[in-house]
């Protein structure tokens, strides 16, 4: 597939955004950068309050709560309290099983600071915001850094004891002078709800720094069960010379001990068999977007997307059963379906990723794997790709009509076989879709949606709920109450990029069952109007909404 494989959050911005203090026009705190001097610039910011920037540990390791948000009982509630306009995307949310009113967001967190010089100071932490009300209230809270200049990606989950999980993503320096060391997996606990959180373990370590041989880890997922117990799937990008990459297996870590000692990792895709094209051997074992789910009888079950065909850049699904004491592959690889997500499939924005009509930000095809909480074996893994779209598409997203939908295939017999894949056909644009089934048994996705736009410019975003369990036919509703456009007049994401077009909203959001038998959804929404500096635009902020 034509993706940057390295697809987490703060590597989304190294092609756009500058962080720390630097000599950008004030008027583009997200402009190109021509070299890789981001991380050392956020360490120089601790020394940067004689100037009137605040220091790396104001934002590092605020207060907890940071702050809270009005109560309000809006149909979308943006959960966002920070003063500053910072940009926030990449969602993911979770209820805590032993109180539903107890829910849990999260999210990357641009952190933006102008110095009196006029230079800006940025940085990016994952958040935890967390609700006491059932979604009418937020309070932000941090989780405290000690040795990581950065991170992103998050992911959350309760276990049944209602001890909540964190993983993402923790990036250092590299011996304080160039860049980065390739980042570690973290994961933080919080036994009251997420009010407040532990100070993050290493899950698995990076080695290397960006562009050399080395260990990136990449793109982690968590689940939760039992009292105690969770999993972190993760990918490992194994590189060589000049950062190449020669495979990218998924790995699986666990905790028994509610987060206090991790696993070392093991690798679990074992994919090697199933692409074509390519020298073959382990340089097929070339994954990502690893998602982990429990089902009803405790089993596990990782779904993942693999490089399938190196002639045609497309990818399949594949799903493995792990052993949930020790993380290991115990069942599969299992072949879930083909993806038409390859070379010519998808228009090429400006940063060289694949998107849609009319647009710049970067997209991909990844969804995730939910299983049934009334039928063990009864799973599902969801995506969205170009099945329904004019193919080849032009690479100029200006010249393309595309039509992406999202395509859901289901397993009766703990993944071992699966059905035909099932689209759920609509005009424009839906993407990045996230499943989970509710207590009834019925499958539910949310996705972002372009259908209600005719020009497939603007989204909403669209929970899908199934007529009845297996059914896989769906009804549709609205969970937005305004459309976003990322295709002009963005704040963030946009220097440079005609119409002040977005080049990025994250590359995936969030929905989660709830105890009486509904859903809950966070989004990336540009929605409301930012000022920071000398121009404005649309923001990006994580809106929640409570769907039946």
């Amino acid at each position: 597939m034509p993706r940057v494989r390295r697809v987490n959050a703060v590597l989304a911005v190294l092609a756009t955004a500058t962080f720390g203090m630097t000599s950008a026009r004030a008027d583009n705190p997200l402009p190109p950068a021509d070299t890789l001097q981001h991380f050392n610039a956020v360490e120089g910011a601790s020394a940067a309050d004689g100037n009137g920037t605040l220091g790396e540990s104001a934002v590092k390791n605020p207060p907890n709560p940071i702050c809270t948000t009005v109560s309000s009982s809006a149909a979308n509630v943006n959960t966002d309290c920070e003063a500053i306009p910072g940009p926030h995307n990449e969602t993911t949310i979770a209820v805590n099983p032993t109180n539903p009113l107890n829910l849990l967001a999260g999210a990357n967190d641009y952190q933006l600071r102008l110095s009196n010089g006029g230079g800006i100071n940025e940085t990016i932490y994952s958040r935890a915001d967390a609700s006491f009300d059932g979604g009418r209230t937020w309070r932000t809270a941090a989780l405290q850094q000690t040795a990581y200049i950065a991170t992103g990606d998050p992911a959350i989950a309760f276990d049944a004891a209602g001890r909540a999980y964190y993983a993402t993503l923790g990036f250092g320096f590299s011996q304080g002078r160039f860049c980065c060391l390739n980042p570690d997996i973290i994961a933080a606990t919080s036994t009251d709800g997420g009010a407040h959180w532990t100070a993050p373990l290493r899950v698995a370590s990076g080695s290397g720094v960006f562009g050399s041989p080395g260990t990136f880890n990449d793109k982690e997922y968590v689940a939760a069960w039992g009292n105690g117990n969770a999993i972190v799937t993760w990918t490992v990008f194994n590189d060589g010379f000049k950062g190449a990459t020669i495979n990218s297996p998924i790995f699986a870590s666990v905790t028994h001990d509610g987060g206090a000692s991790w696993s070392a990792g093991v690798a679990i895709s074992g994919s090697a068999a199933f692409c074509v094209g390519s020298q073959g051997g382990n340089a097929c074992d070339r994954d990502q977007f690893s998602v982990p789910t429990v089902a009803a009888d405790g089993s596990i079950y990782v779904a993942f997307e693999n490089e399938a065909n190196f002639t045609t850049g497309r990818d399949q699904y594949l799903v493995v059963k792990v052993d949930p004491a020790t993380g290991q592959r115990i069942a599969g690889p299992f072949q879930v379906a083909g993806l038409i997500d390859g070379f010519t499939d998808y228009p090429i924005n400006v940063s060289g990723s694949q998107t849609y009509h009319d647009s710049e930000f970067r997209s991909n095809s990844a969804g995730n794997i939910t299983a049934d909480l009334t039928n063990a074996a009864h799973l599902a893994v969801v995506w969205s790709d170009m099945r329904n779209s004019t193919l080849p598409a032009p690479r100029d997203p200006f010249a393309a009509s595309t039509n992406s939908d999202v395509v859901v295939s289901q397993s009766f017999d703990g993944g071992a076989h699966w059905g035909t894949p099932t689209a759920l056909a609509s005009p424009g644009d839906q993407f990045q879709p996230w499943a989970a089934y509710d207590t009834g048994g019925r499958l539910r996705i949310g996705f972002y949606d372009r259908s209600y736009d005719a020009a497939n410019h603007m989204y909403g975003y669209t929970l899908a709920t199934e007529t009845g369990s297996g059914t896989l036919t769906f009804s549709t509703s609205q969970l937005t109450t305004t459309l976003s456009d990322p295709t002009q007049g963005t704040r963030w994401f946009s220097g440079g990029v005609v119409n002040h077009a977005s080049t990025f909203i994250g590359d995936y959001s969030g929905i989660a069952a709830t105890p009486s038998g509904g859903m809950v959804a966070l989004w990336t929404d540009l929605r409301e109007s930012v000022c920071f500096t000398v121009r404005c635009g649309t923001g990006e902020n994580a809106f929640f909404a409570a769907h039946s």
